[in-house]
């Protein structure tokens, strides 16, 4: 009876992975704005620049994966964190010029667009049946508070001077990458378990698919595409370049989505659950239009100075903390496609090549931001992204009204 109420072993190495990976990416990727801005100095439209070598492995994601997939998703998730691991140890002890910063930037950022659709596809792999969306939202909540953990640590060691982006090591990254070093381990031991739903004999290699019946998922994610550049890049970058704030304060902001979501993510696991993909794609759209729209507002007024004193900076923070939260709600749309496909094996490879498709939108939205923003100013950024997620709107009208949240 005991042995029945132990997790099974690929549960526990799967969460060990999501866990180490997550606070890998708290250590790197969220203070990715403040260590441009501190070792190199980039202006707006760099910044929207380095998105390119950034993203780029995200449009490469269905062809990388196409290409690892005979050797099943342990495997591949087990390649994705080694590009991770070697990029951010790069990083943290060459102190690279800007060109080959790029280029290592790149390598780890392979191993992050890899193991999105992997650790879907994984995640729900292993769940039990009756419960994806409650797996997947302690997979999400695994992650938050592995996140939470890293925020407070970049927030005392910038607060301390323990950690700088101007030093010949940078500590920061190289604690980064030993967490990357035991998500390695843990990926070793996955695939030394077999489990058969993570193996994918070469006959069975899966390639590219496109049907009319994943069609609203391709759209949705092209759409979260947009929506995430506008959240990562130029959402970051009102606090860093407008407001002038440091990685402290950024880290703060990081731990606070951190703490809300260790609970909010299980909340939304049960939502999916509850009330299905249908309504959990009206909210996601609703709050990403309410969200944009008011942050275009609030920066209209700070850029034209109609908005002063502190509270302006206070309505930017909680902004950030909104979007970020209404960002995993977008979590709905693996469950979506896991209910609508037309074969089980199918599901990694549409999951890669919407990954794809998102960051060929990523890197445009980026570029096209980053004129937008010097032209005619930062708060059309976020008009623009208010505009389009009206186009969640429209697929959540378009998905039938029975539509299961899970099978």
């Amino acid at each position: 009876m005991f042995k029945k109420r132990m997790p099974r072993r690929e549960l526990v190495l799967f969460f060990i992975i999501v866990a180490a990976s997550a606070f890998g990416w708290g250590l790197s990727d969220s203070v990715y704005g403040n260590y441009f801005k501190d070792a190199f100095n980039v202006t707006a439209t760099q910044r929207a620049f380095i998105e390119i070598p950034r993203e780029m492995p995200g449009l490469l994601c269905a062809v990388v994966i196409a290409w690892l997939s005979a050797w099943g998703d342990a495997r591949s998730n087990l390649v994705a964190q080694l590009c991770a691991f070697a990029g951010l140890l790069a990083l943290a002890l060459l102190a690279p010029t800007y060109g080959v910063m790029l280029m290592f930037l790149f390598i780890n950022s392979m191993g992050m667009h890899l193991s999105m659709p992997l650790n879907d596809s994984i995640g729900m792999g292993i769940a039990e049946p009756d419960k994806v969306g409650r797996r997947i939202g302690q997979y999400a909540s695994v992650k938050t508070a592995m996140g939470f953990a890293a925020g407070i640590l970049v927030f005392l060691g910038f607060r301390f001077n323990v950690f700088s982006f101007t030093t010949p090591v940078n500590l920061l990254f190289l604690i980064g990458s030993g967490a990357f070093l035991i998500a390695i381990a843990a990926s070793v031991f996955l695939v030394k378990a077999k489990v058969p739903a993570l193996t994918v004999p070469r006959k069975k290699r899966r390639k590219f698919v496109f049907r009319k019946e994943y069609r609203y998922f391709y759209l949705v994610t092209m759409l979260h595409g947009v929506q995430k550049q506008i959240a990562i890049v130029f959402g970051s970058w009102v606090i860093i370049d407008l407001l002038g704030k440091k990685a402290d304060t950024m880290s703060l902001l990081m731990i606070t989505v951190s703490f809300i979501s260790i609970f909010f993510m299980n909340v939304l696991g049960r939502w999916i659950d509850r009330y299905g993909v249908k309504k959990m794609m009206y909210l996601d759209a609703l709050t990403f239009i309410f969200i944009y729209l008011i942050y275009g507002f609030v920066v209209w007024g700070i850029t034209g100075n109609v908005l002063t004193g502190a509270w302006p900076a206070f309505a930017v923070y909680a902004l950030f903390v909104m979007d970020r939260l209404s960002m995993n709600i977008g979590v709905v749309k693996s469950v979506y496609l896991r209910s609508i496909a037309v074969k089980p094996e199918e599901i990694t490879s549409t999951l890669s090549a919407g990954t794809s498709l998102d960051h060929v939108v990523a890197i445009l939205a980026a570029q096209v931001s980053g004129v937008v923003w010097t032209v005619w100013g930062p708060q059309w950024v976020f008009f623009l992204a208010a505009f389009f997620s009206l186009g969640n709107l429209f697929v959540a009208w378009r998905i039938p009204k029975d539509q299961p949240a899970a099978e």
